[in-house]
């Protein structure tokens, strides 16, 4: 489960943390209030896409770093342990992407280097995503974006 977000100098965000506890969590908002930000550091930590137009004008650097509750899903330790990572069941697990103003960026696994690559398949195993008027991607799988749900609980 996602316990954490903390966004650094992402687009027009200086300095964000936001704690999610257990149950629903809806971001909602006026068009501009910065939900997609939110949804693109997100994205950021788990391996998505990262170019420098994401890192705040004037900042050197952009980060991203979503912290989970591993949940006990053997399939998803396993991952983690085939990509070198160790994680306990319940224990923190914590994904961060370091995006420099030059378009170079780092990942990190529980603030042990890693490769874009593994971030994404670790974070593709804990978050789906999915948008407004997504319903036919709900029901097929399809890829969307705009709010999360945890895969595994």
């Amino acid at each position: 489960m996602l316990t954490a977000l903390s966004i650094r100098d992402v687009v027009l965000v200086d300095a964000l943390d936001l704690e999610v506890e257990g149950g629903l969590t809806v971001l909602t908002g006026e068009t501009g209030a910065g939900k997609s930000i939110i949804l693109d550091a997100l994205g950021l930590a788990l391996g998505g896409r990262g170019d420098a137009g994401l890192v705040r004008s004037g900042a050197k650097q952009a980060v991203a770093t979503a912290v989970f509750t591993a949940p006990d899903d053997p399939d998803l330790i396993a991952l983690i342990a085939e990509r070198g990572f160790e994680i306990e069941p319940g224990g923190e697990l914590i994904l961060r992407r370091v995006l420099s103003a030059d378009g170079r960026s780092r990942a990190y696994v529980n603030d042990q280097p890693a490769g874009v690559t593994a971030l994404r398949e670790i974070g593709a195993a804990l978050v789906e995503v999915h948008g407004q008027h997504e319903t036919v991607g709900l029901l097929t799988g399809a890829p969307t974006a705009a709010c999360w749900t945890p895969t595994a609980a």
